[in-house]
């Protein structure tokens, strides 16, 4: 699969994060979906499905853990890898207890952001939806 043939569903409530984030994984070919409302990634259908999930912790009125927590307790989307991206000094412990995929940590550099997604990517096997959690 090209990067092309991929998306990415990032929620964040800051609208500058997103314009950021989108554009440089637009630049590096990746279908891109921005949304100030996490709850947006329910609206999908099965055939729309992102391919990972792009979740900031706290954002305005609604908590990224919830809603990761209800992606992965969905059988339509509990095998889309969700990797948590926030400023929380507690950011591992916190993927690890709500079960998302990975994290990166506010600030971040572009070039780590995709070599993260990059890795989700280059270890993840399509066919069984499957991949080993990724810090």
């Amino acid at each position: 699969m090209q990067a092309k043939d991929k998306k990415i569903f990032i929620a964040d409530d800051d609208a500058d994060i997103l314009q950021i984030i989108g554009m440089i994984l637009k630049t590096q070919g990746y279908q891109v979906v921005t949304s100030t409302n996490a709850k947006d990634i329910f609206k999908y259908a099965a055939k729309d499905l992102p391919d990972i999930i792009l979740l900031d912790i706290w954002m305005s009125g609604i908590d990224g853990r919830d809603i990761c927590s209800q992606l992965k307790s969905q059988e339509l989307t509990k095998n889309i890898p969700v990797l948590f991206i926030s400023a929380n000094s507690n950011i591992e412990e916190i993927a690890k207890t709500y079960k998302a995929d990975g994290y990166i940590a506010k600030p971040f550099e572009m070039d780590h952001l995709l070599e993260r997604i990059n890795a989700f990517f280059s270890y993840r096997n399509f066919n069984t939806r499957q991949f080993n959690y990724i810090p």
